[in-house]
Order: C-alpha cells, then sequence, then structure tokens
C-alpha cells in the first residue's frame, strides 16, 4: 500500500476584517473589524517589527498573570461583542477572560476546504464536528450545504455557535446541537448505528467534560480517531484533526491518520502547519497544525 505525504504551511491570507498587524516579544497586534486588539503568543519570541506607539494605541490589552490566567486592560471604549466576516460567513467576537476571542481566524484555511469538498462531492454529506467550540466549522459546513452534529462539553460555546448560525443567516440548516463528552457521545453514535460522512475535530491538549472527565490528548487522541472510524459511512468525505499542542509535530498526526484512515479506506494524507502572515513584517505567525485525511 502506499501513501501520500504532503508537509507545508498553509496560510489564512484572504481575510478582510481580520488582520495580524505585527507579532514579537511573546505577544500579537490584531485588528478585529474596526478594534485592535493586543494578546499574548508564545510562539512570538522574536523582536517586534512596529515601535511602541503602535503597540501601545490598541482599543484592548491581555495581561497574562503570572500566576495564571489573566486579565484585559481596555483602553478604548469596546462593545462586549462584535461581528465580523469571512467571506459569506459571519460569527461574533467576544474577548473572554482566557485571552481569547470566540474565534480561531487561522482556521479559515481548513473552512474554505471543507466547505469546497462537501460542495463538490455531488451528494448530501453528513458532519461529525467534535470539540466544535462556537461553531467556526460548523457555520462552514451547513452554509456548504451539509448536515452537522456540532458537539462541545461547555453548554456556553455551543450556545454561541447558535449565535453565528444566526448572525449567517442559515439558523433553519439542519444542525444538531450537543452538550456532551466527546468519547461517551461518539461510543453511543456508535451502538445507536448512526453514521457520518466526515469528522472534524479540534481536541485541547487538556480538559475536563461536564461531569469533571479528564482529557489528555497524548492519552486520548489516537483511541478517539479510532473509534470514530467506527461511525463513518461506507465513502468518507474527509477526516480533520486540528492541533494546538505544541508537542505534537504534523509528523505524528499524520502517523495517526496513516494508521487509521488511510489503512482501511486508502485515500491521501495531507499534514500542515497552519500560520498568518503579520502585516507589518510578512513573518509568518505559526498557529498549530492541521491533518487531513481524504478520498
Amino acid at each position: 500500500m502506499s501513501y501520500r505525504r504532503k508537509y507545508n504551511m498553509i496560510l489564512a491570507e484572504d481575510w478582510k476584517e481580520y488582520e495580524l498587524l505585527d507579532t514579537g516579544n511573546g505577544e500579537k497586534l490584531e485588528r478585529w473589524g474596526q478594534y485592535i486588539l493586543r494578546r499574548p503568543d508564545p510562539q512570538a519570541i522574536w523582536p517586534a517589527g512596529l515601535g511602541s506607539k503602535e503597540w501601545e494605541n490598541v482599543h484592548a490589552h491581555y495581561h497574562r498573570s503570572s500566576s495564571g490566567g489573566g486579565r484585559w486592560e481596555y483602553k478604548k471604549p469596546i462593545p462586549d461583542r462584535w461581528e465580523i466576516s469571512y467571506k459569506n460567513l459571519k460569527f461574533y467576537i467576544e474577548p473572554t477572560g482566557f485571552k481569547h476571542t470566540g474565534l480561531f481566524p487561522e482556521q479559515a484555511v481548513n473552512w474554505d476546504w471543507m466547505m469546497d469538498k462537501i460542495k463538490n462531492s455531488g451528494r448530501k454529506i453528513s458532519v461529525l464536528n467534535l470539540f466544535a467550540y462556537t461553531g467556526g466549522a460548523t457555520v462552514a459546513c451547513a452554509m456548504a450545504g451539509a448536515n452537522v452534529c456540532h458537539v462541545d462539553a461547555a453548554k456556553g460555546m455551543v450556545m454561541r455557535a447558535k449565535e453565528n448560525m444566526q448572525l449567517s443567516g442559515i439558523s433553519d440548516r439542519p444542525v444538531r446541537y450537543i452538550v456532551d463528552d466527546v468519547v461517551k457521545f461518539v461510543k453511543r453514535e456508535q451502538r445507536r448505528g448512526n453514521k457520518y460522512d466526515a469528522v472534524i475535530m479540534d481536541p485541547p491538549s487538556y480538559g475536563r467534560g461536564p461531569k469533571g472527565e479528564i482529557w489528555k490528548l497524548e492519552d486520548e487522541l489516537y483511541g478517539l480517531i479510532d473509534i470514530c472510524m467506527q461511525i463513518l459511512s461506507e465513502k468518507p468525505l474527509f477526516f480533520l484533526v486540528n492541533s494546538y499542542t505544541t508537542g505534537l509535530s504534523p509528523t505524528v498526526v499524520s502517523n495517526m491518520l496513516l494508521m487509521t484512515m488511510s489503512k482501511i479506506f486508502g485515500g491521501k494524507v495531507y499534514c500542515d502547519e497552519i500560520g498568518i502572515p503579520a502585516k507589518t513584517t510578512g513573518l509568518i505567525l505559526p498557529c498549530g497544525c492541521s491533518g487531513r485525511w481524504e478520498v
């Protein structure tokens, strides 16, 4: 059996309303619509391109605490949340207490890929989105015409996904929202005999389910991929694994997909770093990796 491997950096550079202005000194400077945010980023260990004047002229600055967590310092008036668009997709942006904004802009490269796969499939596609967060991939897949099952252990994230669907004008699309532990849900779907044509997973490095279930990526990822294969249709369309875990390289994700998806279904595996280019310097900020299996 022969496998095709491909390792690249794919860039999220088709945004109009989001922009990575600069990076450096452990932080990133971003434009989200009309608002400028300054947030920590442990990957940006090089010097900044812009001067202190530009880095201080922001709407909000997230300060990380030495004891864990952190806080936002608001320097200019800013709404609690606002809208942002990527092509025909719309999302709410809301600074949270954990430095996040409710959206990972680098994932736009995967949204485009999934939408193209679904639209060109020539059939109705059923997608399972695990660790689905605020629903970036759910909105993209539903917009492309797929049925989607959106699963996340955090009720608040699932509610935000519903709001993003409504904001994008597709709240009537067939999406099933599930608040549950991902592993337990997949096992129940297997017992029920439910099948999916595509699986998306964006697992955290470490987390807890709604009843205190512990998730540790290194211990659980291969097993989760393996059990997800049991609920795939006879002709799966794609399988996507996102990872922001620093120690998990594209090669590791590739090996897992080769030993599972390609072993059973053939097809191709692509494992790439994802990045966003900074406007000022052109330097690319790495934002994890994505492993893609496709027919």
